[in-house]
Order: C-alpha cells, then sequence, then structure tokens
C-alpha cells in the first residue's frame, strides 16, 4: 500500500492543526508554510476533512481553520480513509465493496490481504493526533539533547 500525496499532506496539515490546538483560527497560509504544501492543495484537502466533521473554519479577518474534536479524539485512520478511502491492499477486502470477486470462494491470496488490511487498520486506528503529537515533542527533546551534548 502507498499513500498518495493527498493522504500524506492531509496528515501532515491535520497534524499542523493538532500542534495549535486551542489557540483559534489558523490560516491555511501559515499551514502551508509550515508544512511545505501549496495553499491551493489544502484548499483541496481541508474541504473532504470539514466535511466529515473533523475540521470546522472561522469565517473573516481573524479566520482560518481548527479542529473540531480534540486531538486525543482523531484518528490516522479516520483521516486517511476520510482523504483516500479504504485503505485496502485490493478491492475483494475493501469494508466498502459491493463486488464480489468471481474466484473469492477459492482464492488462496484473499486470507493474506484480509489480514494485511486488518493489520493496517489496527495501526492506523491506534494512533491519533496526540500520540503523534506526543512523539513530536519526544524527538524534538532528543533533538536538542543531542545538539547541547555535542558543544
Amino acid at each position: 500500500m502507498k499513500l498518495s500525496t493527498r493522504g500524506r499532506y492531509g496528515l501532515k496539515a491535520m497534524f499542523d492543526l493538532a500542534l495549535h490546538f486551542g489557540d483559534g483560527p489558523i490560516s491555511l497560509t501559515s499551514i502551508a508554510e509550515r508544512q511545505a504544501i501549496s495553499v491551493n492543495y489544502l484548499e483541496q484537502l481541508i474541504s473532504p476533512l470539514r466535511k466529515a466533521g473533523l475540521v470546522k473554519s472561522v469565517r473573516g479577518a481573524q479566520g482560518g481553520y481548527m479542529l473540531a474534536k480534540a486531538p486525543e479524539l482523531i484518528t490516522v485512520g479516520i483521516i486517511l480513509t476520510t482523504l483516500e478511502g479504504p485503505l485496502a491492499p485490493t478491492d475483494c477486502v475493501a469494508d466498502d465493496d459491493e463486488e464480489t470477486c468471481d474466484h473469492t470462494h477459492y482464492c488462496v491470496t484473499k486470507v493474506i490481504y484480509e489480514k494485511i488490511y486488518e493489520s493496517i487498520k489496527g495501526v492506523v486506528n491506534a494512533i491519533t493526533l496526540q500520540h503523534m503529537i506526543d512523539d513530536f515533542h519526544e524527538n524534538s527533546n532528543h533533538v536538542i539533547e543531542n545538539i547541547c551534548e555535542c558543544k
């Protein structure tokens, strides 16, 4: 499985909003600058996230976007599936697959694809934006400690 730029950049934008949770609305321009993503592309990503109830917008001069829920309530899984669709390695194991494969009763690889899909879902649904923030702060502290030790 390979994530598209849609999923990768959308996750970066949501992480940025999570880092600034409680600070009020954040402009797309400031997210774009910090995350090295074009504003035009962010506009395309924010729309489905808003429709999914993950982000809310505030209009006006001091407007922008903010998380609609606390970072500990938003998983990487919901962000990625909102932007990418099902994360299944094949169509035959996707949750919303309406067509069934003609070979489903004797397919030797479907069981493997189901295990891969369950593993992916288990990981992305267990990681919240808060976990990402905690990891970021922990890694930032290690970098600072390493820089200080080198002097």
